[in-house]
């Protein structure tokens, strides 16, 4: 796992890819630094964070779209089957070598509150708090594009894909007062994501059977609970949606809020993804 690490770090550092995520990360906090606490003399160093959010969109797929994209293009993948270690270590392993790349730009960015501290009244514990957050919330996002760069050997396919997905998390509050809150248009999408698990499950495992009974199960368990109770479903799209918002989960943190339920759900996004990730790998190697 180790030598994977460092074998990941050193690819990142001899290509631009380490320097172009840094340098728009730090660009786009300073520029957000300079708009509110210093033109605007704001001293709140978290509304920064929640304005440099954004940027998450475009920085996590230049990041993660090579991670595994570019070892199934040039079937450099194979060799990794062959290392003494588990398809668990080799995706933990990369992992962690992006994290490193995504710590450096934020520990430089962790010395600002101090800075402006100096010079007027910074709320320490908000301002850390919400980089704590934002920490977990980018490293959730990492994870996704590693499983999305699993799923193909092609790279721009890949960074779209994942363009695609974060950008739909950033708006899917503001996307929730538009779609259906009744409970035909609830139980319809619930309905379609039933059929995307079992879609899922099928091309990661290849087990057609396992994959029917599992989407078979849960219609039916969706039917009769609609069956008994319809009115229940009422609202509950839009509900979803909110929840599932890592973007919404982090203006917790913004507004002076310790929210331990929101870092719950960063880590098991974290840990939901890696493991899809390994499966994703698990498929390729038996195929």
């Amino acid at each position: 796992m180790i030598a994977v690490w460092k074998h990941e770090l050193r690819s990142y550092f001899h290509s631009f890819t380490a320097y172009v995520f840094g340098a728009f990360l730090l660009a786009i906090v300073g520029f957000g630094a300079m708009l509110y606490n210093l033109q605007a003399a704001v001293s709140n160093f978290e509304y920064v964070l929640s304005f440099g959010s954004i940027v998450f969109v475009v920085i996590v797929p230049i990041l993660t779209m090579r991670v595994i994209a570019e070892e199934r293009r040039q079937r450099t993948d194979q060799l990794l089957y062959s290392l003494p270690i588990t398809t668990t270590q080799v995706v933990l392993g990369k992992y962690a070598a992006l994290l490193v790349v995504y710590l450096i730009p934020l520990a430089l960015i962790s010395l600002y509150p101090l800075l402006f501290a100096q010079f007027g009244d910074v709320y320490l514990p908000t301002s850390y708090g919400s980089l704590f957050a934002i920490f977990l919330m980018g490293a959730a996002l990492v994870a996704v594009g590693v499983f999305l760069s699993s799923l193909t050997e092609n790279q721009g396919l890949a960074a779209g894909i994942s363009i695609a997905v974060i950008l739909f998390n950033y708006y899917s509050v503001s996307l929730s007062e538009y779609v259906s809150s009744t409970s035909f248009g609830s139980i319809v999408a619930l309905a379609v994501l039933i059929l995307a698990l079992g879609a899922l499950i099928r091309y990661l495992t290849k087990n057609e059977n396992l994959a029917y009974a599992v989407a078979l199960v849960l219609l039916a368990a969706l039917c009769l609970a609609a069956y008994l109770n319809a009115e229940s479903f009422e609202g509950l799209l839009p509900a979803i949606m909110k929840q599932l918002s890592l973007f919404e989960r982090f203006q917790t943190f913004v507004s002076g809020v310790f929210d331990l339920t929101a870092i719950v759900y960063y880590l098991s996004v974290i840990t939901f993804f890696l493991f899809l990730s390994v499966q994703s790998l698990e498929k390729r190697r038996y195929n």
